[in-house]
């Protein structure tokens, strides 16, 4: 799916750059493991980049206020995650942080922390952290909430919270889906514990106001081999007005038969629809904003991928067994 997406990414012209971007790091010079690692010379190059661009970095949670807001994020807003709490970021990536005093947003699996696991930073390591970024929230054990129970989730989700409280008391206002796995049922099941915004891991932009839903905002990995693409994500813009209605939920038979997606814009004639492991996108007719794909497909991963395509403008969902 990667590859035919930034196939479409450069086939976007550079002046179509606009909306909000989000992207998300997670191991920093550790190449034990490289499909989630960005060395720290690569990292500096995407920051020069931003700076001679006039990029403006900022913290996530300014995104999320605009969208509260119902305001649009403004065009050339960037804003930088890391995922999980590994003590590379502490170690390897933090001074670079501060070498170009931009903000981030850290999101921390506590269980890793609070067991004192080898790979991962410490509560007094988090601290010093907070000084420069925010620290905030990734589940307690980093589990695969599509395949839990409600209850699995809910222990989960207060036990983490409760640890956080303690050694940073800290209620965090952000929430990372893990392995930004999700449906219907797990956004319902975070709704009570009133988070202010509720992040993924799809390729996409934050164009803010009604088009950005503050409990599904995209962000972007710039890891392993997609770092030297951090330029064409860029290029990316949020297609607004969409409602995904069927599925809703991973298939228990594991097929895809039939993809069901409404577009807000009458005028819209043509689209693309894609569906992971069918052969990439497929141009598909609008009818009065309906968009009916026979798919029949049976899928192969755990974990699926569905995307809509018009004029040059995306939008993903994430269905997850």
């Amino acid at each position: 799916m990667l590859k035919i997406l930034l196939l479409l990414l450069l086939l976007i012209p550079y002046s179509l750059f606009a909306d909000g971007h989000i992207f998300v790091y997670h191991r920093f010079n550790d190449n034990r493991y490289p499909t989630t690692n960005i060395s720290t010379k690569e990292l500096r190059k995407e920051f020069n980049y931003l700076k001679r661009n006039n990029y403006k970095v900022v913290p996530i949670i300014d995104m999320v206020n605009k969208i509260n807001a119902n305001e649009k994020v403004p065009d050339k807003w960037v804003a930088f995650s890391i995922d999980d709490g590994f003590k590379s970021f502490y170690t390897n990536g933090l001074s670079i942080f501060k070498e170009f005093n931009y903000p981030f947003t850290i999101f921390i699996a506590v269980k890793y922390t609070e067991e004192k696991y080898k790979d991962y930073v410490s509560w007094k390591q988090l601290k010093t952290i907070s000084k420069y970024g925010s620290v905030e929230f990734h589940s307690y054990g980093h589990g695969h909430f599509g395949q839990m129970s409600n209850k699995q989730i809910q222990k989960d989700m207060n036990k983490g919270l409760a640890l956080m409280k303690k050694h940073l008391n800290y209620k965090p206002n952000l929430f990372v889906y893990p392995y930004g796995e999700y449906d219907a049922r797990v956004e319902k099941i975070l709704e009570p514990y009133n988070f202010k915004a509720v992040f993924n891991q799809n390729i996409g932009a934050i164009h803010g106001g009604t088009c950005s839903d503050t409990y599904d905002l995209d962000r972007s990995a710039v890891v392993g081999s997609n770092a030297k693409d951090f330029k064409l994500y860029l290029a990316f813009k949020e297609l607004c007005g969409v409602h995904f209605k069927r599925p809703l939920s991973y298939p228990k038979d594991k097929i895809i038969r039939t993809i069901e997606i409404e577009l807000e814009d009458k005028s819209v004639k043509k689209a693309e629809i894609f569906l992971s492991n069918s052969g990439g996108w497929h141009k598909v007719k609008v009818n009065n904003g309906k968009i009916i794909y026979h798919a029949n497909k049976k899928m192969k991963r755990n974990r699926i991928k569905i995307g809509v395509k018009v004029r040059n403008k995306i939008k993903l969902m994430v269905l997850s067994k």
